[in-house]
C-alpha cells in the first residue's frame, strides 16, 4: 500500500501550545516524572471549578439535550448573548446575529472557512494566539503579522499595521485582552484599530474571550462598540475562561455592523454551521445561567482573588530573575517574559524550553510558538496556586542561572 501523508493544506500550520514539547512532556510522564504543565490556560487542573448553578442548570436540561439543536444554537443561549451585548450599548444586535459554537476555537475556524479565498491576507498580532494563524493558513489565506510594542505595554503598533495593508488584505484580528501578553487595550487603541479597518474596508475579528479577566483600573472596550454601522465586526467570546468551564466547549460569535453588505458571507457561515449539525447541546444551556447569574469571576480578579494575586506574584518573581523582564499583565491568565539576549544567548527557543522541561520538569511554551519573531520570550500560565508558582518560577530561575 502507498504511504499515507498529511494534506498539503497543513503545510505551514503550527500549534506549538500542544506540539512537540508536549509530546516530550508526555514521554517524561510515561517514565514516571511529574511535569508541571504551564503551557495551556486550562483552569480545572489548578483547582478552579465551574459555578454550581451552571452545573445544576446543565444537569436539569440533560433530558431535553438528547437531540440536535438548531445549527446556530438554542434560542435561550442566543437570546442571552444578544441581551449581553445590548446591555453594553450594541442595541442593534438580534438573535439572528448570534452563532453558538463548541468554544471560540471552532467558531474561528468556521468563520475563516466561510470568509477566505486562497491568497487573501488577514492582519494578525505578533505575538498571537496561534490558532488564528493556523486556521487562516488552513483556510487558504495568509496571516500577515503586525507587531505589538513591548515597550508600550504590548499595545499594537498602528503604523506597522498600516504599512502592511495591501490590495489583498481583507481582515484585521484584534485579541483583547491579549493572549499571550496580558495587555488590555485602551479606548484610544481600540478606536485606532477600528479606524484602520474603516479606512481600508477591513472586516474586524475581535477575539474577546478574556474580556471579564481584567485587573486594577484596566477596562475592556468591545471593538464592536466603535465599529458602528460601517465596519463589519465579528466578536468571539465564551464561557471557558471567566466561568472556568474549558471542557464544556461553550462559545459564541456575534455579528454586528453593515450586515446587509455581508449576506453572501453569512449564508456561507450558516451553511458551515448546518454542516456541523449543531454545537454541544448540554453546554448551551449553561450560557443563559452564566451571563444572567452572579458573576463569581469578579471575586477572582481583585486583590485577594486568585487570578489577580497569582498574576501579580508571577510578574514580580519573573522580574526578580537577572536578565528577565516581564510587562505586568493587565488581564488574561499569562505572563510573556523576555530573556535579555545579552544575558541568555538563545538561538532556538523551542530547544530552550525543551531543555528546561528535561532539566526542571516545567512545561512552558516558547515565544516563537506565538509567532513572535525573535527567540527571546516564553509564555507562562499563571493558574497554579501561589506556592506552586513560587516553586515553578524558582526552578526556572535556577535553570536560567546555568545559562547566563
Amino acid at each position: 500500500m502507498r504511504r499515507i501523508r498529511q494534506s498539503k493544506k497543513l503545510q505551514g500550520v503550527r500549534y506549538d501550545v500542544r506540539g512537540p514539547i508536549l509530546v516530550e512532556a508526555q514521554r517524561l510522564e510515561a517514565e514516571g516524572h511529574r511535569i508541571l504543565k504551564l503551557n495551556i490556560g486550562n483552569t480545572a487542573p489548578f483547582g478552579f471549578e465551574a459555578p454550581e448553578q451552571i452545573i445544576a442548570d446543565m444537569i436539569h436540561h440533560l433530558p431535553e439535550s438528547q437531540g440536535y439543536s438548531e445549527s446556530q444554537g438554542i434560542w435561550s443561549a442566543r437570546t442571552a448573548v444578544m441581551h449581553y451585548y445590548q446591555s453594553h450599548g450594541l442595541r442593534d444586535v438580534g438573535v439572528e446575529d448570534v452563532f453558538i459554537g463548541n468554544g471560540v476555537s471552532e467558531l474561528i475556524t468556521m468563520v475563516l472557512q466561510a470568509f477566505l479565498d486562497d491568497g487573501n491576507e488577514i492582519l494578525v498580532p505578533a505575538p498571537d494566539y496561534p490558532l488564528w494563524t493556523g486556521a487562516i493558513t488552513l483556510s487558504g489565506g495568509t496571516a500577515v503579522h503586525y507587531e505589538c510594542d513591548e515597550s508600550n505595554g504590548w499595545c499594537p503598533d498602528l503604523a506597522d499595521i498600516e504599512s502592511k495593508i495591501t490590495e489583498n488584505t481583507h481582515g484585521l484580528v484584534i485579541i483583547n485582552p491579549n493572549n499571550p501578553t496580558g495587555a488590555v487595550y485602551s479606548e484610544e487603541v481600540v478606536k485606532g484599530l477600528i479606524d484602520i479597518a474603516r479606512r481600508h474596508q477591513l472586516v474586524v475579528f475581535a477575539d474577546e474571550i478574556y474580556e471579564k479577566i481584567i485587573f486594577d483600573d484596566s477596562r475592556h472596550h468591545h471593538a464592536a462598540t466603535f465599529a458602528g454601522n460601517d465596519v463589519l465586526c465579528l466578536t468571539f467570546s465564551g464561557l471557558s475562561k471567566a466561568y472556568r468551564v474549558c471542557g464544556y466547549r461553550a462559545g459564541w460569535l456575534m455579528v454586528s455592523g453593515p450586515k446587509e453588505l455581508a449576506t453572501d458571507f453569512l449564508e456561507g457561515l450558516t451553511l458551515i454551521a448546518n454542516m456541523r449539525m449543531c454545537p454541544n447541546v448540554p453546554a448551551q444551556h449553561a450560557i443563559q445561567t452564566a451571563l444572567g447569574g452572579y458573576q463569581s469571576v469578579e471575586e477572582l480578579i481583585v486583590p485577594g482573588g486568585r487570578f489577580y494575586e497569582q498574576s501579580m506574584l508571577a510578574n514580580r518573581l519573573l522580574n526578580e530573575i537577572p536578565g528577565v523582564s516581564n510587562v505586568r499583565p493587565r488581564g488574561a491568565l499569562y505572563c510573556f517574559p523576555r530573556l535579555d539576549p545579552e544575558v541568555y544567548e538563545i538561538e532556538d527557543d523551542q530547544e530552550f524550553v525543551l531543555d528546561l522541561l528535561r532539566a526542571k520538569k516545567i512545561l512552558v511554551t516558547h515565544g516563537t510558538g506565538f509567532n513572535w519573531t525573535r527567540p527571546d520570550h516564553f509564555r507562562l500560565v499563571t493558574l497554579p496556586e501561589a506556592s506552586i508558582l513560587e516553586e515553578a518560577i524558582g526552578r526556572i530561575a535556577d535553570f536560567l542561572a546555568t545559562r547566563r
